[in-house]
C-alpha cells in the first residue's frame, strides 16, 4: 500500500476514534464539524475554524461544493479537494461520506448491510471505521 492510503486509513481511525470523545464537537451543519470537516482535521491537522476559513466562511454542504468543484478557480476550498484526492478520496467519495451513503462501506458494516444517518455521531463513527478497514484490506 502507498502511503498515502495508509495516510487516509489512519485519519479515518484517528477521526472515529476522536468523535467517541465526549468533548468533540458533532455538527452535521458546520463545514469543520461535520463529516468531512472531521476526516479533514484528521487528514490536514487543522482545526474546524480552519476548514470554515478555507472555505471563505461559507456554510454550504460539501456535496455542493463538491458537485460545483473546479480544479481551475484556485480557490482554497479547490486545495481541500486537491488534497483529498492526493489521498485518493475523490469528490464523489466527499458526497459518499457527507451522506454515509456508499454501499460498498454499507455492506461492510459490523453485523451487515443497514442504512445509517448522516448527522448520527455514532453512524458517522461507524462508516469511517467501515471504510478504513475496506481501505486496509485492498491494500
Amino acid at each position: 500500500m502507498q502511503n498515502r492510503g495508509k495516510i487516509l486509513i489512519s485519519a479515518l481511525r484517528s477521526a472515529a476514534k476522536r468523535l467517541e470523545s465526549k468533548g468533540t464537537r458533532y455538527q452535521w451543519g458546520h463545514m469543520g464539524q461535520c463529516n468531512v470537516g472531521h476526516l479533514l482535521q484528521s487528514l490536514m491537522g487543522v482545526e474546524d475554524f480552519e476548514i470554515v476559513r478555507y472555505v471563505n466562511f461559507e456554510m454550504e454542504e460539501w456535496s455542493e461544493f463538491a458537485n460545483d468543484y473546479c480544479d481551475t478557480s484556485k480557490q482554497n476550498v479547490d486545495d481541500i479537494f486537491n488534497n483529498l484526492e492526493k489521498f485518493g478520496f475523490d469528490r464523489k467519495d466527499v458526497i459518499h461520506l457527507e451522506n454515509l451513503s456508499d454501499r460498498k462501506v454499507l455492506e461492510n458494516l459490523p453485523g451487515g448491510f443497514r442504512y445509517l444517518h448522516r448527522n448520527q455521531r455514532e453512524d458517522v463513527i461507524e462508516y469511517f471505521r467501515s471504510l478504513a478497514d475496506i481501505l486496509a484490506k485492498a491494500a
